[in-house]
């Protein structure tokens, strides 16, 4: 009698030891173990015969790699949003997509008022000058604008929209929400998106990509602003025309920028820009880090064993706790 196959697992981006140790109880498992991610190419060659896939923000699952990997039968991403992966094109093609729905909430809330505070306090500039030598003792310089009784709008309600409105809670600044489908927790006033952008002092972005939301913040967005306004953005790149955001600065049309998400991570998009613009990157008045929202050591542990529970669950002919789609049909396990 032939002994059943060990199923195959990709894993394209670096884990923690332990997650490798809990995959390889159930397979035969090829990990990628540097900090860079395989170029498509040699990751559809990898995953070619592989039964599972533990995905990373930079891939992109579209129906071509499905057709290129017609073992696969679970993509578990180790991300919340999941945009750059074609979900219905999975569920045709029989293959379960998972997700991290709550690990990364409260990591990227709490990135995102230091985000705000340290645009608003000029911490980046102050830090430089220290550095530079030029600190001899206070000076009435760097004057900035602080969360308190500032006007403070959250446009996307979710679970990190909330998380957000939690921490700043106690900053003594009122807060707005905007959102239609989402109730607003107490304390934050419900407002439409016309509104904010009028009255905001600061506006945190904590919105997923869809059609209705990209470029949301846009030329005539940025418009009805105040010229101070403080843009932040932890959602999604491409909710934010980050050209206009350029010019915006560049006219001194806005108080400034900070960002841990950028339109050129948002593979789905063929048209999305290839680098961040320039002129942003030389901005005085823009804050930015590299999509840092979930890397919280702890928690990047636990999204990776998550996803490697799920894996184990749909090998398993069960299905995953933390599926995003149900396919009809799905693959069985080839011999």
């Amino acid at each position: 009698m032939t002994a059943m196959r060990r199923p195959r697992i990709i894993v394209s981006n670096w884990v923690h030891d332990e997650v490798l140790e809990r995959l390889a109880a159930i397979g035969d498992v090829d990990a990628n173990r540097t900090l860079e991610p395989w170029p498509r190419a040699e990751l559809i060659a990898r995953a070619a015969a592989a039964d599972a896939l533990l995905a990373f923000m930079p891939d992109h699952v579209d129906a071509d790699l499905l057709i290129a990997c017609p073992r696969l039968r679970i993509i578990a991403c180790a991300l919340k949003g999941f945009d750059n992966f074609d979900v219905a094109a999975c569920t045709k093609a029989g293959i379960w997509v998972t997700v991290a729905p709550d690990l990364l909430t409260n990591p990227t809330a709490e990135l995102a008022v230091g985000l705000a505070i340290a645009l608003g306090r000029k911490l980046r500039d102050g830090d430089a000058r220290v550095r530079a030598g030029a600190f001899a003792g206070w000076r009435p310089i760097l004057y900035g604008t602080g969360l308190d009784q500032s006007v403070v709008g959250i446009i996307g309600m979710g679970a990190v929209g909330r998380a957000i409105a939690r921490r700043l809670s106690g900053f003594g600044c009122p807060l707005i929400g905007v959102d239609p489908k989402e109730e607003m927790p107490p304390g934050v006033a419900p407002i439409g998106l016309e509104t904010a952008l009028v009255v905001c002092d600061y506006l945190i972005l904590a919105v997923p990509l869809t059609l209705r939301s990209l470029h949301m913040i846009n030329r005539e967005a940025l418009a009805r602003m105040k010229p101070d306004t403080l843009l932040i953005n932890v959602g999604r790149g491409s909710v934010v025309d980050e050209a206009a955001v350029a010019d915006a600065l560049a006219q001194d049309r806005l108080g400034g920028y900070a960002a841990d998400v950028f339109e050129l991570e948002d593979w789905a998009r063929a048209e999305r820009p290839r680098e961040i613009d320039p002129r942003l990157l030389s901005h005085p008045r823009t804050l930015f880090t590299p999509h840092l929202g979930s890397a919280v050591d702890r928690v990047r542990r636990e999204i990776a064993l998550q996803a490697a529970d799920d894996i184990a669950d749909a090998l398993a002919g069960r299905s995953p706790r933390n599926a995003v789609n149900r396919p009809h049909q799905r693959r069985a396990m080839a011999s």
